[in-house]
């Protein structure tokens, strides 16, 4: 039976026994499960290798975010070397390195 009937029978029902709680919960459930399925259906991830593909996204964006995290990282790491040499250089000069030369 598709969810589409049960929903459609469920309605029914509540509509002649005048609606319990048991009845509207159960219809409640129906209608999320069925607004569900048609939501995974229309992002094509209905089929059954969708948790494959995933799964898939997940690890590559797991890996996109080590890489971006790395590559900052590298990027203040040099920032940082680049600041101490220039901070050497200018002591070397403030000092007079450059006589100790000749």
């Amino acid at each position: 039976m598709s969810d589409e009937l049960v929903l459609a029978q469920l309605i029914e029902q509540a509509e002649g026994d005048g609606a319990d709680l048991a009845t509207l919960r159960a219809i409640a459930e129906e209608a999320g499960e069925l607004g569900a399925t048609r939501a995974l259906a229309r992002l094509g991830l209905a089929d059954a290798g969708a948790a494959k593909d995933m799964a898939e996204l997940r690890e590559l964006l797991g890996a996109w975010r080590d890489a971006k995290r790395s590559a900052l990282k590298g990027a203040f790491q040099w920032a940082g070397r680049m600041l101490a040499a220039l901070v050497l250089v200018g002591l070397a000069v403030k000092l007079g390195f450059p006589g100790w030369l000749k």
